[in-house]
């Protein structure tokens, strides 16, 4: 493992077009659930599945449960950046990195200090009046009471996050795309390359080393020109921390 970490210490040492491509797996180690996965506590505490209560559909024919799952379990606002969000902000500030695509929600790339973020799926930090598109930050729909209503018009907030059923932003999917087009350096981190069309975008790429450090195998293990399958924090930290 010490090996592998040097290896990637090297690419990034080598490197000044980097990417970075994540997934969820990069906020547990933040304390932030995997809100997609299914265990006891979620089948006592929930009639329905997960991908379910956050659909567009379910959002409006069940808002009520929609925001009871949604401030539970996708409302982490104490969480903190973790070492992997802090090394990725050190090699933007060390001019290596060009950008991070992100597939999550929490808004700890850029508390950590990175500044070119591709939030595919949206933001929780964000929040918009459904009638007059008010303005709300993620403490004001965690203090409101069941189902969070503008202060301004009466009318319902929704989350600026991307529901399934609902398709992604195509400037922010633009925007990612070229970034990864152009990398030289494709850094694949906590994600299993599952939920589409986001985990699509890494066949964009076409520069010289595809990095994937995963806990679990994925679709793309085979594409890897360094595999590490360890936590993503750990790494991240090591090989940034030997650049000096």
């Amino acid at each position: 493992m010490e090996e592998k970490i040097s290896r990637l210490a090297d690419i990034l040492r080598e490197s000044h077009n980097i990417v970075f491509f994540g997934g969820a797996g990069v906020s547990t180690e933040s304390g932030i659930p995997d809100f997609r996965s299914v265990d006891g506590l979620y089948n006592m505490k929930y009639q329905y599945p997960p991908e379910r209560i956050i659909s567009h559909s379910f959002f409006v024919q069940n808002t009520p449960e929609f925001y009871r799952f949604y401030k539970d379990k996708m409302l982490c606002l104490d969480a903190k950046p973790n070492a992997a969000h802090l090394a990725l902000a050190r090699l933007e500030e060390m001019g290596k990195l060009q950008a991070v695509v992100t597939q999550n929600i929490d808004g700890l790339h850029q508390a950590a200090g990175s500044k070119r973020v591709y939030e595919l799926h949206g933001s929780v930090l964000r929040n918009y009046c459904t009638h007059c598109g008010e303005f709300f930050d993620a403490e004001y729909i965690k203090a409101s009471e069941e189902v969070p209503v503008c202060s301004r018009c009466g009318h319902l907030i929704k989350p600026d996050v991307v529901l399934y059923e609902e398709g992604l932003d195509d400037q922010v999917v633009s925007g990612a795309i070229a970034a990864i087009r152009r990398a030289e350096v494709l850094i694949i981190g906590g994600t299993s390359l599952v939920v589409y069309p986001a985990a699509g975008m890494i066949n964009y790429f076409r520069g010289k080393h595809l990095v994937l450090i995963n806990k679990g195998a994925t679709s793309a293990d085979g594409q890897a020109d360094l595999l590490i399958q360890d936590s993503i924090g750990k790494v991240l930290g090591q090989a940034v921390e030997m650049l000096g």
